[in-house]
C-alpha cells in the first residue's frame, strides 16, 4: 500500500534568510555616508573652499570603495581558502576511514537528539548520497548560505559604500557654501536614523533602539571632526 505525500505549502519568513546579505550592505552604506560625511564637516568647518569640498569628497569616496571592496575580498578569499582546505581534509578522512567518519556522523546526531540506532541509519544514508556534503553541514558548519564569494563581497562592499557616501557629495554640489555644514549635519543624521533602523528591522531587532544608536554614534563622530576643523582652521588662519 503506497502512501500519497501531499506537498505542503508552508511558508515561513525567518530573518536570518536576509540579514546577511542586508546587514552587509548597510554597514558598508552606513560606512560610506558617515566617513566621507565626517570629512567634509570638519573641512567644512575650516573654512575650506567649495572646490576644496569636492575634491576632498570624491576622494574620499574613491579611497573608501577601493578599500572596502579589497578589504571584503581579501578577507573573504581567507576564508574560502580555509573552507577549501577543511573540505580537502575531510574528503581525505572519508576515503581513509569511512567507518570513523559514520560513527562520528552518528555521533552528530545522536547529540542532537536521535537514538543510537536512528543516528546510525540517518548518517549510513547521508554518507550513502553525500558523503562529503552531510559532513560539510554537520560537521564542520558549511551551508550554501555561509559559501564564502569574494568577487560578490567586494563588490557588494564598494557599491554599498558608494551609495552611502554619494549624499554628501551631492550636498557639496547643491547647498550654498554658508549652508553646507548644517546641511551635512541634518541629511547625515537623518540618513543615518533609517540605516539604523533598517538594519534592526532586518535582524528582528527594535527599529528605534537601531536607529537611536547609530544616530548617537553618528552625531559624536561629526561633532568630533567638526571641532578638530574648526580648531586646525582656526590656528591655521
Amino acid at each position: 500500500m503506497s502512501v500519497d505525500v501531499q506537498p505542503i505549502h508552508h511558508h515561513e519568513h525567518h530573518h536570518h534568510t536576509r540579514v546577511g546579505w542586508l546587514r552587509a550592505s548597510v554597514l558598508g552604506a552606513n560606512d560610506g555616508l558617515l566617513s566621507t560625511a565626517a570629512l567634509l564637516t570638519g573641512i567644512a568647518a575650516s573654512s575650506a573652499s567649495s572646490q576644496a569640498l569636492l575634491l576632498a569628497g570624491v576622494a574620499a569616496w574613491i579611497a573608501g570603495a577601493f578599500s572596502m571592496a579589497a578589504g571584503e575580498y581579501v578577507s573573504v578569499s581567507s576564508q574560502a581558502d580555509t573552507q577549501k582546505a577543511d573540505l580537502a581534509i575531510e574528503a581525505r578522512e572519508i576515503r581513509k576511514n569511512p567507518e570513523l567518519e559514520l560513527l562520528e556522523l552518528t555521533r552528530i546526531y545522536m547529540h542532537r537528539g536521535l537514538e543510537e540506532s536512528l543516528a546510525r541509519q540517518v548518517a549510513a544514508q547521508l554518507m550513502n548520497h553525500d558523503a562529503l556534503g552531510a559532513h560539510a553541514r554537520d560537521e564542520l558548519g558549511l551551508t550554501e548560505m555561509a559559501e564564502a564569494r569574494p568577487i560578490q563581497a567586494a563588490a557588494a562592499s564598494g557599491l554599498s559604500f558608494s551609495l552611502g557616501a554619494i549624499f554628501p557629495i551631492l550636498a557639496v554640489l547643491l547647498l550654498p557654501r554658508e549652508e553646507l555644514l548644517a546641511g551635512l549635519y541634518i541629511l547625515t543624521l537623518f540618513l543615518l536614523t533609517g540605516l539604523g533602523g533598517l538594519a534592526a528591522w532586518a535582524g528582528g531587532a527594535g527599529v528605534w533602539r537601531g536607529a537611536a544608536r547609530v544616530l548617537i554614534w553618528g552625531a559624536l563622530s561629526l561633532l568630533a571632526t567638526t571641532l578638530i576643523g574648526h580648531f586646525l582652521g582656526a590656528n591655521g588662519g
